[in-house]
């Protein structure tokens, strides 16, 4: 368990997950402290408007009857506040209090904040208060922020389950997500081990997605099927080597040895030297040609093509063994071209090599007397 979340740890899809997250989850924290900031204002611009409208109200009675009706208007509102959410106080210019549920003292005109200690109320209970002159006397007004603060901090409760409920999921699905492509690429790394092993017919399998890994595994993929064509080229020209240059190979053997036998009973050996030289020469010849044969399935000769006249070519073919041919009791003619040019893209060295090998074939199993036609 240990070793999958340290290999999950160090994959770089699970880290880009996390990054993301991250940058997400820190979008989110502080959009939520800017919205909590905003929502907090607006709550305490709110309390501000009620509480002096609520004293604005208190106070009218004064204006509008006497300080007896003042008082009595205090006094039910105190009545009506049983849970002390809301404070009211009417004291005289020596601090005595006239009406009120609480007592006002040493609070400045305006708003101000202040917590207090009284029967019903929570110990350290926090109000906002606003206080001024009513008629020689002093009326305040106070709410409780218990509301207020109960509502920010059922926001700041949603915030943070929130902040872990998207922590989560974007953990889980980092997870999710680099396992997925974890797998894919030990497939990629599972081809690359068999294939260094030796086995070239191996492919990373394709998901039909098309997506990035899709695309490179299938360069991979189309680069093995490359290489496999190679290599395989490779062993068919080192069959072909070993073929094609064994009986050569062994007439030069038996060559030299008998210009080795020759050369120790003293007799002369420039017959069998020339002979060995000129055998030599055809094997270079016939590897030279191998090997362009394998250049050109690799396809590393192909830039090399140009157009070729056929035609020339043969003729070419035809003035160099024509004498040879004759000398061996044989015919070597070319036929008449025809009015419209034999023309190829390919190799001109390679296919002059393979027509003179036909024709040397022709001169060496026919029998003597035989006429052999060159046409295209």
């Amino acid at each position: 368990m240990t070793g999958t979340w340290s290999r999950l740890l160090r994959s770089t899809p699970f880290r880009l997950a996390l990054t993301f997250a991250f940058l997400f989850v820190l979008a989110f924290v502080l959009s939520g402290a800017i919205v909590y900031q905003m929502m907090s204002a607006d709550l305490a611009e709110r309390l501000d408007d009620t509480i002096k409208e609520t004293y604005a109200v208190v106070a009218a009675t004064y204006a509008e009857n006497d300080l007896k009706e003042l008082v009595e208007t205090v006094g039910s509102h105190s009545l009506r506040s049983l849970k002390k959410e809301q404070l009211f106080s009417l004291t005289d210019a020596t601090g005595n209090r006239l009406a009120g549920n609480f007592t006002a003292a040493g609070l400045p005109d305006g708003f101000s904040m202040f917590d207090t200690e009284m029967p019903g109320v929570p110990p350290g209970a926090e109000y906002r208060a606003y206080s001024g002159p009513v008629g020689g006397n002093t009326l305040t007004v106070a709410f409780s922020l218990s509301e207020t603060e109960e509502l920010e901090r059922i926001v700041l409760m949603s915030f943070g389950w929130g902040t872990l409920i998207i922590t989560g999921l974007a953990v889980a699905g980092g997870a999710l997500l680099a396992s997925r492509v974890q797998r894919r690429l030990d497939g990629i790394a599972a081809t690359m081990v068999d294939v260094s092993h030796g086995r070239l017919d191996t492919r990373i399998p394709l998901t039909g997605k098309g997506d990035d890994i899709d695309i490179v595994s299938s360069q991979v993929n189309a680069a093995l099927d490359r290489l496999s064509a190679l290599v395989e080229g490779m062993k068919q020209v080192s069959a072909n080597i070993a073929h094609d240059l064994k009986t050569p190979l062994n007439r030069l053997q038996m060559i030299l040895d008998t210009a080795s036998e020759k050369n120790l009973s003293g007799r002369k050996i420039a017959a069998e030297l020339a002979e060995a030289h000129a055998e030599s020469l055809q094997i270079n010849e016939t590897f030279d040609a191998l090997l362009r044969i394998a250049q050109i399935e690799a396809g590393a000769r192909r830039a090399r093509f140009t157009d070729v006249d056929l035609g020339e070519v043969l003729q070419t073919i035809a003035e160099i063994y024509a004498d040879v041919a004759e000398d061996d009791g044989k015919s070597l003619s070319l036929a008449q071209p025809q009015e419209t040019t034999d023309r190829i893209h390919g190799d001109r060295e390679l296919l002059t090599q393979m027509f003179a090998n036909l024709v040397e074939n022709a001169l060496r199993h026919c029998p003597s007397g035989t006429t052999i036609k060159l046409s295209v």
